[in-house]
């Protein structure tokens, strides 16, 4: 019997920071937390590095990401336009 589990891949919607690397850009994800006893909303931003095949992103490009399988040590998302 096989059985097939299917995962929904994150997608995640950001700003690239810097293209100097070779294949990869970083890419600044941004997102709102409700603190859990003052209820006051403040930002949080976590960087992610995405494989970017063609060079294509430019600084300051709003991109989505993809989960994809790890490429290198630190990298775990490409890049779709």
């Amino acid at each position: 019997m096989t059985t097939e589990t299917t995962q929904s891949k994150k997608t995640l919607k950001g700003t690239v920071l810097s293209n100097k690397m070779d294949k990869t850009a970083v890419v600044a994800v941004t997102r709102f937390v409700k603190h859990s006893k003052y209820k006051k909303y403040f930002k949080i931003t976590k960087k992610f590095k995405a494989h970017d095949e063609n060079n294509e992103a430019q600084v300051g490009d709003k991109v989505s990401i993809v989960e994809t399988r790890p490429i290198s040590k630190d990298k775990h998302f490409a890049i779709v336009k």
